[in-house]
C-alpha cells in the first residue's frame, strides 16, 4: 500500500491568483472547479470562487487549494503550517526560490545552513510560509 500527502491551502477568494502563482513558479497543470461549476453555489457572489483546485508538476510537486465560503469562519492565523519543498539541486531550489520571492516577506533568506546546503523561509504574497532547502541524507535516529 502506498500513500502520500498534499499540502492543502485556504483562502478566502484569492486561491485561483495563488494557484497560478505556484503554477508559475513549479510549473504543471492548474486545475480548478469553482462553486458554480460544482453545483454547490451558497452565496452567489462566491460562485466563481475555488471549490477544488491544484497544481501538479511532473517534478512532483503538488499543492491543492481552495475558497472557504463566507458562511465558515476562517482565519489564516499567525503560522498555522509551513509548505516544505525539498529538492536535490541547488539550482533548482534557487530557481524556486526565486520565483516565490516576489512580493514576499523573506523570514531567513536562502543560504547556507548547519543542516543543508541550502535552507530558506519566505512569506509569499498570500501569507503562505514556505521552507525551501536542498535535502541531505540524515542518520536514522
Amino acid at each position: 500500500m502506498t500513500i502520500k500527502t498534499v499540502t492543502h491551502l485556504n483562502f478566502r477568494g484569492q486561491a485561483r491568483a495563488a494557484l497560478e502563482f505556484y503554477q508559475t513558479v513549479f510549473g504543471g497543470e492548474l486545475m480548478v472547479m469553482t462553486y458554480k461549476e460544482a453545483n454547490a453555489v451558497q452565496a452567489p457572489e462566491e460562485a466563481e470562487q475555488v471549490m477544488w483546485g491544484q497544481v501538479a508538476a511532473s517534478n512532483g510537486f503538488q499543492v491543492m487549494a481552495y475558497d472557504v465560503p463566507s458562511r465558515l469562519s476562517y482565519d489564516r492565523g499567525e503560522i498555522p503550517f509551513f509548505v516544505s519543498v525539498n529538492g536535490n539541486a541547488a539550482e533548482e531550489i534557487s530557481d524556486f526560490w526565486g520565483k516565490l520571492s516576489d512580493g514576499a516577506t523573506i523570514i531567513a533568506p536562502l543560504a547556507p545552513s548547519g543542516w543543508s546546503p541550502l535552507y530558506g523561509m519566505l512569506k509569499d504574497r498570500f501569507g503562505v510560509t514556505w521552507v525551501l532547502d536542498v535535502a541531505v541524507a540524515h542518520p536514522a535516529g
